[in-house]
This record gives structure tokens, sequence and C-alpha cells, in this order.
């Protein structure tokens, strides 16, 4: 069931909502949380198809959340709010209500929001695109106990990087993190079952891709070796490999799609670790609502090294270099479910390595900063 509104109030919306659920013979509320997404129309319909396949498995609230400035001073001295209440199949298993915020009413957002969330339900804001420089300190980040950005969508992906980690708040993530949560399992589950010392690890990628800077930071973080990171041609991240006194282990990933394991004294396999649509990611998220510490140790250890650098072939160096890195020590210590609770299956459980926060040092030059976007992962 579809409801128009036009130049309406956040009141209105909600009476709009209890008449949809009743005229559909649902009145009762089983949704688990709010999901605010702020987007623009462009982006907007790929943002909701995602949230809405993302319900099914976590019954939301979802609000859209369009700001229309205008371009004229009359159009932005102006104050309107359209909407779109969305009950039913064209919902998903939720709620959905598009908000058109028009002139000075799109510089006041939390106001049009605050009234239209679940009451005593948690609260997660998600920007698609560009988002903020400082999540938690957008008004409409500060209603969310858990903030998501992309780093992926920006014009300098390993730059956003940085900024995410002079800005980190407890709740904040980002996608490209999300995105190297099978990666992560995967390589922590190899190191469970080969008992040797690290002394190097390689992650090839494509150039000014966040998911494969981010791989590289988090294995150079837990594992206190020093990791080399590789441009390839993708897609996203290609290969990844640890130097272990016994021989390579090595994860290597050509199509974006099936992945071949290769571990010394065993034979080949081949992993799925396909890359996943932005609806998995979002219900990956979805799924815990508490700080993601590893996260915030993996983004502040590249900080010195991630702002204003991305594509060329260089080295992560640990920030404790004299380290040795054993299975004890092994990235299956850093607790591999990121946002997520199933994709850890196999992986070891959280070990004794030390969370690292040092800024990682520059070993090959200085290199340029992407001028467009990135490739996701």
């Amino acid at each position: 069931m579809k409801i128009d509104l036009t130049d309406t109030t956040s009141s209105k919306i909600n009476t709009g909502l209890i008449q949809a659920r009743r005229a559909i013979g649902t009145p009762a509320v089983g949704m688990v949380l709010t999901l605010v997404i702020v987007t623009d129309e462009g982006s907007a319909y790929d943002a909701l198809k995602a949230a809405t396949e993302a319900s099914k498995e976590h019954p939301s609230r979802i609000l859209v959340v369009i700001k229309r400035p205008g371009r004229s001073p009359r159009d932005r001295a102006l104050a309107r709010l359209d909407a779109e209440v969305l009950v039913g199949s064209e919902a998903g298993t939720g709620e959905t209500v598009v908000l058109r915020l028009h002139g000075e009413l799109a510089n006041h957002a939390e106001s049009v929001v605050l009234p239209l969330l679940l009451p005593d339900a948690p609260v997660v804001v998600w920007w698609p695109e560009d988002g903020p420089e400082n999540p938690a300190a957008d008004p409409l980040g500060r209603l969310g106990q858990r903030r998501i950005t992309d780093a992926a969508a920006a014009e300098d992906p390993v730059a956003t990087l940085g900024q995410r980690a002079e800005t980190y708040s407890p709740g904040d993530t980002d996608l490209a993190w999300t995105r190297i949560t099978g990666w992560r399992s995967m390589l922590a589950a190899a190191l469970d079952q080969k008992h040797s010392a690290i002394s190097a690890a390689v992650v090839e990628g494509e150039a000014y891709n966040p998911s494969t800077e981010l791989l590289a930071l988090w294995l150079a973080d837990r594992l206190g070796v020093p990791v080399e990171r590789k441009v390839s041609t993708g897609p996203g991240i290609t290969a990844a490999r640890l130097v272990t006194e016994d021989g390579v282990i090595c994860l290597d990933r050509p199509d974006g799609s099936l992945a071949e394991l290769a571990m010394p004294g065993q034979p080949d396999r081949h992993v799925a670790l396909k890359r996943r649509e932005t609806s998995e990611l979002i219900a990956e998220e979805l799924r815990r609502l508490d700080p993601d510490d590893v996260y915030r140790s993996t983004v502040r250890f590249g900080i010195s090294h991630l702002v204003g650098h991305s594509g060329a072939d260089e080295s992560v160096e640990p920030a404790r270099a004299a380290k040795k890195a054993t299975p004890s020590g092994g990235p299956d210590s850093a607790g591999t479910s990121s946002s997520d609770g199933a994709a850890a299956d196999g992986a070891a459980s959280e070990g004794s390595a030390a969370d690292g926060s040092a800024p990682a040092k520059k070993a090959a030059g200085a290199r340029k900063a992407a001028p467009g976007k990135a490739t996701s992962r």
C-alpha cells in the first residue's frame, strides 16, 4: 500500500502509517529497529532496494531522507515536506517512508526524522554515497547507535579512510570494512590449521580500493609483520599471501567469485568468496549494534599511511616491528566477526594479539590520491 503526502508534517506521516497498517490488517508494530538512509535522488532507488532486501532479515522502519534545498534564493527560503508512505509488500517486511525535504527544511532533517523513530528501538543511520566528515557529529548521525558510511563511494576513498580514523566514534563503521569479512574469516581459519610463524604478507587488489587497504592494514596491525600492498587489475581484492616458515599460504581470487586456498603440505581447495551485494552488506551490519573495536584499531593503525596516498605498490610496516607472529597472535585473534555473526564460520576465536594503534610507516615513496571513485570490492 502506498500513500502520497504533499506539504505534510511528521504528525500526519505517523497518522498515515497507522492507517496503512490497519488497512492491510497488521495494526501491530513488529519492527526491530529504525534504519535512516541519507541520500540524494540519484542514489535513493538503489539504496532503498538494498534496505528493503535487508529488512527481510531485520524487519525495520526505513526512513529515506532526500534533501532538496533548491537552487534559487526563493526556493532555499521555502520549507516543504513531501512524503511517500509504503506498507505491505512494497516495503518488504517493515515500513518505508520516503521524505523529501525542500528549501530551508533540508538543513533541519533531524527535526523531521525524530518524531518518526520507533520508540525504544535502536537507530542505524546509513549514508550510501558521500557521508559527512564526522558521522557522529552530524545532526542525523547523533540519533543513531550505529553509523554506516562507504569510503568506496567517495571521490578519494583512501583519504576518506584517514578522515574516518580521525573522527572515529564508537558505533562508526564502513562498508569497505564489511566487504573484507570473508577474507578475514578465511585467512583466520587457514592460520588455525597451520601453526607456523609468519614473517611477511602481501595483499593484491585494485588501485584506490579502500577494502584492499583495510585488509593490508588489518594484517599489519594484527600480525605485527610487514605487509606489501600490490596493485592488480581486480576486480576488488584479488589475492592475499602469508609467508610462513613452512611456505606461503595463498588465498587467490582472480574472478571476484571463486577463490583458491593453497597451504603448504595440503592440497589446494576452492572456496566461495564472491563479491556481495549491498543488501547483504547492510544485513550484516544490522546484526550487531555494539562498537566494532577491530575496525577502530585497524583504521586508526593506518591513518598516517593512508591520508593522501593511494594507488602504488608499497609496504605497510607493523607497529611492533620486533614481533614475529605466531598463530596465537595471528589474524584470528582479531575477532574476525567485523559486523557479522555468521561470516566467521571456521575462524579461530579471539586470541592474545595486542591491539596496535601506532601509526604505520611509509616504506615506499609517496603516491598521489585518486581523482575518481573507487571500485568497490
